[in-house]
């Protein structure tokens, strides 16, 4: 990757170093391999949420703070022209056995928050088996274009576009496409710290 496109990286590195972390002590701290903390440092590995998630909870931060450019306290303002860009623009791209799925921001540059919501568009990537993993918090999806599946626990539940659901995000869960087929979802994640 280069250097311009990974500030994920820069900022995960610049935390860690902070608060005077090897790349090992942090893996110790959020229970993941090292190899996964380089990776992301270095922009070799796109990162999926939940390791996100535990990297924010070890470092003491929110999940924003890692994927926000600016440091306002103002309102995070997203115009029409804005939101035409979802499509374009990609803040965060993961890919794991879900499939491939680009996380637009819908607050960055309001460090002073509490919920981050984000528009996630999914590609459907073939896979058949299904890693759940869980994290702290709670989270949100309404769907609006095509489907997408949510196996919660032992439930699978298919989110059809003006439909949602909430739950608690300690129970481990994966959303997907369905059926093959590409989707678009707002979701609104809160982790405590």
């Amino acid at each position: 990757m280069e250097d311009t496109d990974n500030r994920l990286g820069r900022k995960i590195e610049t935390l860690r170093t902070a608060h005077h972390l090897t790349a090992q002590d942090l893996a110790d701290r959020c229970g993941c391999d090292v190899a996964l903390i380089n990776d992301l440092e270095s922009g070799v590995a796109p990162a999926s949420l939940a390791p996100l998630i535990k990297l924010t909870r070890a470092l003491g931060v929110r999940l924003g703070t890692l994927m926000d450019d600016d440091e306002s306290f103002g309102p995070a303002y997203i115009s029409q022209d804005q939101m035409s860009e979802v499509e374009r623009v990609k803040s965060l791209q993961t890919a794991s056995d879900a499939g491939d799925l680009s996380y637009f921001s819908l607050a960055a540059g309001r460090p002073s928050r509490h919920m981050d919501p984000f528009v996630i568009t999914v590609d459907p990537s073939g896979e058949t088996d299904h890693e759940l993993v869980g994290h702290e918090g709670e989270e949100w999806l309404y769907g609006m274009e095509g489907c997408i599946e949510i196996e919660y626990g032992n439930e699978v539940f298919v989110l059809h576009p003006g439909e949602s659901i909430y739950y608690d995000s300690i129970v481990p869960h994966q959303v997907r496409a369905h059926d093959g087929q590409k989707a678009k979802f707002l979701a609104c994640v809160y982790t405590p710290l």
